[in-house]
This record gives structure tokens, sequence and C-alpha cells, in this order.
């Protein structure tokens, strides 16, 4: 048997030739692109920005921050940890009236419907909670149809009357400044009284309604072309370029030195966010300078890793790195409440500055669903009226911002601020970089519950399509990236949506597609797209790797981290990838100095052995299928994978048993929602304790 796997090992590599070497590049006398390691400076470096507000002694710097898009300086009360608002003051987005109704009349309207719904919820007459669920969603249409503007109290008063939620969590999900105009629309323009409803039902609450699950696809429908049987096989320059992943920066302007680092819920280290269980004014963990694991970015954790890449990788502004990849979110988890469209371009402007003062060679970034406000929501251009242009703001000003950094060029600007930040672009070593907005799949975008039976509804993938197919006419090789990532365990997306992702994957790999980034996650993690929908999961139908980038934010008890590739410029495959990180748990100690980045691991030399894997072999889908075939025979490899995922963490659960090792193989092999949901749940994460359940 083991004879048997080496040569069928061997057999897959034997195309590639010897290993790739650097172009232009050179590795350090340690092997590795660049230094082992990197201490960050104590003081925060001034020069990043080019003026600030003055700050208390020992507390984060409040840059001036100039938008050049907006043409404004935001102003220190955006952002100062003691000032956080609780009140969101952009415009909320309501469904124009089918009747204009007086005042008294939309008052009497929502009186009646409130009536009704309670009937429909305490009637013992319906066979199910399904039932009884779309029935008031039934009934609670007419209010959104006759008095939109008033329906989001009415979702409040309903949510605190049943105690479907807290009071104060009633408020955060269903006033209007938050996502209750969002709410409203998606009642007013929903089939809730068929599939959309059950999807709506289900996202409310699993004992609402069952998980609707995967409606069939007529693939060839959104296709111009059939796969080329003939397709190009791409060869090795054997000349390697090095190539940032970055991800989920999550900067936090408002980190309050000092406060509380272990609060009782939400994001810590807020002036404003208390450990419960302590008397009032006691701090239990005073949060560090550089962060703590239930933190978001401080500006001098940010500094520190953004500083830390040119010395770990070896690159400079003469020697840069080729391209840099981001796969989204900028912004901290605040509340809801606590967000606004200023607090989103704020972010933006301060994330893209650093990135271009400390980056060097072009940045190709995605947005997350941390960059929108309210946060998660983007609207289809199907929605009537304003409605479809309720989110522009945002794609217009990131666009530009892009635009102006010289990342992307005019028309790549043009079809950010048209496909909601999705843009196609071929770089300057010739490989073509689709992105978009995966918003538009992901369950909490409520939106996506109108015409749920659509898996294209905002037509993101109609414009990939395109891209992908054009790019195969014109012989290019495509990087594929957006921010949450379609499968693994299957709870990100919606299931539709994935399944149409999953097919154009397989259409377009591995001819076209070299590869495809996530983020959203915050954790080291990959996926395989296989052929005919991962019905055969083998080496032989591996089509392409999916890589999940580590994070910059320790949220939830995490490091820090990023990562390297080692890309050949011919083939545009990874030949390597080298993962680096911060220590948080050292933060709390740190006096003479910042924190130190450095190398965690080599993908190659990690897994490469066990996997019986040539050295000038590339590290694609044949690679990861066959890292989980050793996986299975060495669940000490699961193991090693599962540290790797939280960065090495201290806080990360052990994954030992049997049931572990199982899920995470099966997670690796799920692209989609459909296969990640078939996988044995409750190991998904290394945030938390596993619970080994199944959905």
């Amino acid at each position: 048997m083991a004879i048997a796997m080496a040569q069928l090992t061997l057999a897959h590599q034997s195309s590639y030739g010897a290993p790739p070497s650097y172009g232009g590049h050179s590795h350090s006398s340690t092997g590795l692109p660049g230094a082992s390691s990197y201490v960050a400076p104590t003081g925060f470096p001034t020069s990043a920005f080019s003026s600030y507000y003055p700050v208390p002694s020992g507390q984060e710097p409040q840059p001036a921050l100039y938008d050049p898009v907006l043409n404004i300086t935001y102003p220190l009360n955006l952002t100062n940890p003691d000032t956080i608002p609780d009140h969101d003051p952009d415009p909320e987005y309501f469904p124009v009236p089918i009747v204009n109704l007086a005042a008294l009349d939309q008052q009497s309207i929502i009186a009646s419907v409130v009536a009704e719904v309670g009937s429909v919820i305490s009637s013992t007459s319906f066979g199910s909670n399904c039932s009884q669920c779309l029935a008031a969603l039934s009934v609670a249409k007419s209010a959104a149809q006759l008095a939109p503007e008033l329906v989001p109290q009415m979702f409040v008063d309903l949510c605190v009357k049943y105690k479907f939620h807290s009071n104060a969590t009633c408020e955060e999900d269903f006033a209007a400044d938050t996502f209750g105009a969002i709410w409203t629309q998606v009642l007013a323009f929903a089939d809730v009284a068929g599939t959309d409803g059950r999807w709506i039902c289900n996202s409310l609450s699993s004992t609402f309604c069952p998980y609707p699950g995967v409606a069939p696809l007529n693939v060839s429908s959104y296709f111009p072309s059939p796969k080329p049987t003939n397709a190009k096989v791409w060869k090795p320059s054997g000349k390697c370029v090095k190539v940032l992943h970055m991800s989920d920066f999550h900067i936090d302007p408002r980190y309050k030195v000092g406060a509380e680092g272990n609060c009782s819920s939400n994001l810590c280290c807020r002036g404003n966010n208390p450990n419960t269980a302590l008397p009032v004014g006691q701090i239990g963990m005073p949060a560090p300078p550089f962060g703590a694991y239930k933190c978001d970015t401080p500006y001098d954790l940010g500094l520190a890793a953004l500083q830390s890449v040119a010395t770990l990788t070896g690159t400079s502004k003469h020697d840069p790195l080729a391209w840099t990849i981001y796969t989204g979110d900028l912004v901290a988890h605040d509340p809801q409440s606590q967000l606004s469209r200023a607090f989103t371009e704020y972010a933006e402007e301060s994330v893209y500055s650093m990135f271009e003062k400390y980056l060097t060679g072009p940045v190709f970034p995605v947005l997350g669903n941390h960059d929108s406000n309210p946060e998660a929501i983007d609207a289809p251009q199907s929605l009537p009226g304003n409605l479809r242009q309720q989110m522009s703001w945002n794609y217009n000003h990131v666009a530009s911002l892009w635009r102006l950094n010289g990342w992307i060029d005019d028309a790549a600007e043009a079809e950010a601020k048209t496909h909601y930040g999705g843009y196609s672009i071929k770089n300057h070593y010739g490989v073509r970089m689709i992105t978009f907005n995966s918003d538009f799949w992901y369950k909490s975008n409520f939106l996506n519950y109108i015409n749920t039976t659509n898996p294209d509804a905002s037509t993101s993938f109609a414009f990939v399509i395109s891209e992908l197919d054009a790019a195969e006419k014109a012989g290019e090789r495509v990087w594929l990236f957006a921010h949450v990532l379609s499968g693994w365990d299957g709870s990100n997306p919606l299931a539709n949506p994935s399944n149409l992702f999953y097919a154009i994957v397989e259409r377009y790999s591995p001819h076209v597609i070299a590869n495809v980034f996530w983020g959203h996650t915050h954790e080291d993690q990959v996926m395989i797209y296989y052929a005919n929908n991962g019905t055969v999961q083998s080496r032989d139908t591996a089509l392409s790797a999916g890589w999940i980038g580590p994070s910059v934010t320790p949220l939830t008890n995490l490091n820090s981290g990023f990562r390297l590739y080692e890309v050949d410029t011919g083939n545009f495959e990874i030949y390597d990838a080298y993962t680096y990180y911060a220590d948080v748990s050292s933060f709390a100690t740190l006096n003479a100095t910042g924190p130190t980045y450095k190398f965690e691991y080599s993908t190659r030399d990690a897994y490469g052995p066990a996997a019986n894997w040539s050295s000038s072999a590339p590290l694609n889908a044949t690679f990861w299928h066959a890292v989980t075939e050793a996986m299975g025979e060495d669940h000490s490899l699961v193991a090693k994978f599962n540290t790797y995922q939280g960065k090495s963490s201290v806080k990360s659960p052990n994954c030992t048993s049997e049931a572990c090792a199982e899920a995470k193989v099966c997670y690796i092999r799920s692209g989609s929602v459909a296969l990640g949901r078939k996988c044995p749940q409750g190991f998904a994460s290394v945030q938390s304790a596993y619970t080994g359940k199944n959905f």
C-alpha cells in the first residue's frame, strides 16, 4: 500500500520539473524568505500619519485622518474611546408604501398587524413551528407594504413582548437605526409564504423552520461555453516571487489601554464594556497597549504587524513584494448602534493608508462583511428605486481609494463602483485578479433572503463568470478571491449561491483558476474544490485549493498573523507558504519592547513529508488532498493543523480525538455549504471549546 501511494504521488508530480527559485529574491541563511523574527519597537511610529489629536498619556494614538476622496478630516469624537456613540446618524432606507396612508391610518394598520401576529403566535392550530412562523410573516408583510417606517418599532415591541431576545438585544437587532429598516425591506419584498420565508424563519431560529437546503441547479445555463477538453496546461517558469496575504485587520481606534480586556460580552478593551462579574469600576484584566485575546487591533499592534513584514519577508522598496492580496474586514466589531458610515470610511482610509506606507508593491483588496454599514448589509441592484443604490457610497469610496493608491486602474475602479466592490484586473506579472463581494451569500446580509431561489440575485457571479470566460479565451491565469469562505463547515454562506460558486470553480479549474483565497474566520485554514460537485474526492478529482488567510486581529482567542506565498511566475501556483504570528499571551508583560512577530511554519515543510510530496511540485489541490490522506493515517498531523489554525494560540482547544480528526479532514474537503453541512459539526473553530455536536 505504501509503495502504491508513493507511485501515485510521483505520478501527480512528474511534470513539474526542478524546484523554482526566486526571481530577484534570495532566501536568508535560515532558509526562510527573510529573518525568522522581528521585535517591534515600544514607541508608536509617529511617521505613520501626518498629524494627530492630543491623547492622554499611555493611550493609543488618534490620527487626525484626512480622507482624500471625501476631502474631510475625521473628527476626534468619531474614534475617541471616551465618547463612543450609541446611535447611528445615517439615513434609513424604507420601501415606498404601495398606498399613501395618513399617519393615523398607518398606526391603525400596525395595531391590527400586531394583534393578528399575536393571535398566530398564541394559536395551537398550526401543524409545525415552521407553518406558524410563515403565517406570522405573511400577516406582518402588509405592515411593511403600507406603513414601512413604523415597522422597526413593531419588530422591537413584538420581540420584547414575546421574549424573543433580551430587551437590549431586541433594540440592537430591530431598531430603525440598526437593522430594523433592512428587515422592513426584506418583509416587503420577500416571498414570505414560500422559500424566502423558510430561509427567514430558519435564520431567526433553527427551531422555527428546518434548514431549507440546496435547490437543484441547471449549471449549463450559467456558462457561455462548455469546459474545453484540450485546456492549456500551465508550465512553471522556475522563478518565484513573494506575495503577501493579509486579512481581517479590524482596526480599533476606540481601543482603550487599561480598560477591561476580559469583558462579559462582545468587544473588550473598551471603556464602555465591563466585566459584569466584578464590582462596578473594578478592572480584572487591564487592556495592554498591544492588544488582547477578546479585543480587536489597536494601532500599536497593527503598526507592529505592518512594520514586521519587510524584515520577515526579506523585501524592501528596492526589492518589493510582487503584490499583496487583502481578503477583507477593516472595521472593528462594534455593536451596530455604535457604527456609522463615517466610522466605516475612517477604517477604510486608515488601514489602506497604512498599507500604502508599509507594504511594497500593489495591494488588491476585497470588501469584508464588516466593511459596510449596517454591518454585513449590501443591497442588490434588483431592488426597486433608490434602495438599489443604498450602499453605493461605500463602493464609490473604496474604489476611489484603491485607484488613488495606484493599486487598480480606471477600468477596475469603474467595475468596483458597479459590481459592489468587485473588479477584475491583470497585474504587472500577468496574472488576473478577479474579486467579488461575498456579502451576497453571507447569512447575515438579511437582504439575501429576498429571492432565495435565485443563486445570483445580485449578478455578482454573472460578472465573475464573464471575467473568467474572457480570461479563458485570452489564455490568462486567474487568482479568485473574496472574504466570506464558500464552505468549510457550511455555517457562513447560503447554500444556493455556494453551490453555484462551486460549479464556477469546477468549470474554470485548473486551467484558468490557479488559486482561490478567503478570509473571515480569522483562522488559518484551507479547502479543496473537486470535480463533479465533490461527489468523488480523490487526487485525480482535486481541482483547486481555497486558502483562508489568518487574521491580524486576535479576536477571539487567536494570535495575530499573516502569510507569505512563494508564487511561480509561469503558472502562478504556490510553491510554499510561510505563516508568521505574534503571541498575544505575551502582550500583558511587554515593557522594554513591542510584540515579536516570528516565523510559525512552512506549509511545505509541515505537511509535504507526510504527503510524500515532491520538492518540485506546487502546493495545489492535489497536494492538499494528499495531506488529508496522510491526516487519515496519522492524527498527529491533524493536531498540527489544529495548532496552526489558531496561529499557535495558547487558547486553542486540542484536536486529539477520532471525531475531531474526522471532522477536520471533512472540512478541508468541503468547498461548499452542501458538503460542509454533511461533516461532523462542533470542531470547526478553535476560538472556543469544541462541542462535537451535529446540526
